[in-house]
């Protein structure tokens, strides 16, 4: 079952600091166990919100919004798509990521569409 393990951004990071050089040096290490063991489908970091943009569609009108997303509580850093047996599994992969320490990784299923 595949499950999206997304890291939530820190008020540095939103702020444009860089991430902790020591949690990034972790980082390496724990991806390349995670693909050895055929687990990891994909990662990837995101760049603060200030360079992001919404999109959104209501009464028949677009609307582009460029970040950052003060209004928002929390923002994703980065993610891992994974594919793991069970849920279980999915939170003990969660917890070994790096950045974990200093915040949080959101777990969640991925519903997948058929076409």
């Amino acid at each position: 079952m595949k499950f999206m393990l997304m890291m939530k951004a820190s008020r540095d990071y939103e702020a444009g600091e860089p991430p902790n050089p020591e949690l990034m040096a972790a980082m390496g290490p724990y991806v390349e166990k995670m693909a050895q063991r055929g687990i990891l489908v994909e990662t990837g970091g995101l760049f603060p919100s200030a360079r992001g943009t919404r999109v959104s569609l209501a009464n028949d009108s677009f609307t582009v919004t460029d970040g950052p997303f003060t209004e928002t509580k929390e923002q994703l850093a980065g993610f891992y798509l994974i594919d793991a047996p069970n849920h279980e599994e999915a939170l003990k992969l969660a917890a070994k990521i790096p950045p974990a320490r200093e915040g949080s990784i959101e777990v969640r299923p991925v519903r997948e569409l058929q076409p």
